[in-house]
């Protein structure tokens, strides 16, 4: 082989080794793109261990019938030992234009959001964490019992 050729297989391999690797990525499917408040998708890791880095997502899959700009969300992230962490979290699904973020081609986009980044988890084992939707209206105590246009609910861990 020429030179040229061997250099091109070593960059490209670099360049696809570079990223980090999924330990775990799984979608919860919401039953005709509603969101119901009491609907919580839970997921179960598979071992994840204590001497490893990692990066926690949230995926979300919307489509044009979400009729909000946000997105409130609530976490439990439980150890193997029963411990739990609750997080209250919001994120930006559209520009102030009303364009949609997040990837994809026609009524459904796929947002990838971050949830616990550079993380070190404090013991090896299966963890649970549960996501469940926290939209109210405005001036409104009472949450929104169904939520339209959420479609799935998704946990991606990636291993840095």
């Amino acid at each position: 082989m020429h030179r040229a050729t061997y250099l091109l297989i070593f960059l490209g391999a670099l360049l696809t080794g570079c990223g980090n690797a999924v330990e775990f990525s799984e979608f919860h499917p919401l039953e005709n793109g509603r969101w119901d408040r009491d609907d919580i998708a839970e997921f179960k890791t598979p071992e994840l261990s204590s001497d490893q880095v990692y990066d926690f997502y949230i995926n979300v899959r919307n489509d044009e019938s979400f009729p909000y700009s946000n997105l409130f969300l609530i976490t439990e992230l439980e150890s193997p030992e029963g411990e739990t962490t609750r997080d209250t979290l919001e994120y930006v699904m559209a520009e102030a234009d009303g364009t949609w973020l997040g990837l994809g081609y026609g009524s459904i986009k796929e947002n990838k959001l971050w949830y616990k980044e550079n993380i070190k988890l404090p013991v090896s084992g299966v963890y649970t964490i549960r996501i469940e939707q926290a939209m109210r209206k405005n001036g409104s105590v009472e949450g929104i019992s169904e939520l339209e246009g959420i479609t799935d609910v998704g946990l991606e861990i990636e291993r840095r």
